[in-house]
């Protein structure tokens, strides 16, 4: 049994959430949460945000034991890339992709 939980269009770039979802995968929910706490990229917090729904999700829908579960599969998609113009010299101007991305935690019990 798993239970899911996804944050979209997070206005930050997929690589930068990316390095922080990789810390996480595959750990005990507990260990996750405590290397969220420590990581020192503005990620985390969201990462955390979402880990928590997660397991508040197998906790209220599947009557799993929080103390039990573990990251079963934690990834990150592209979301749509904002265009924005930036202003440069002589009358020109830049494109500013504004990237986002749609984080996605899936918890599991452990198997023994």
């Amino acid at each position: 049994m798993e239970a899911r939980a996804v944050a979209r269009y997070i206005r930050m770039s997929p690589l930068k959430v990316r390095q922080v979802i990789n810390l996480i995968r595959g750990k005990d929910v507990r260990e996750a949460e405590a290397i969220l706490r420590t990581a020192p990229k503005r990620a985390a917090r969201i990462i955390a945000k979402v880990l928590r729904s997660a397991v508040a999700n197998a906790e209220h829908n599947y009557d799993m034991d929080p103390e039990a579960l573990m990251v079963k599969r934690a990834y990150v998609d592209e979301g749509p890339i904002w265009k924005r113009y930036r202003p440069r010299a002589y009358g020109r101007a830049d494109v500013r992709r504004r990237r986002t991305c749609h984080i996605t935690v899936i918890v599991g019990e452990k198997e023994d």
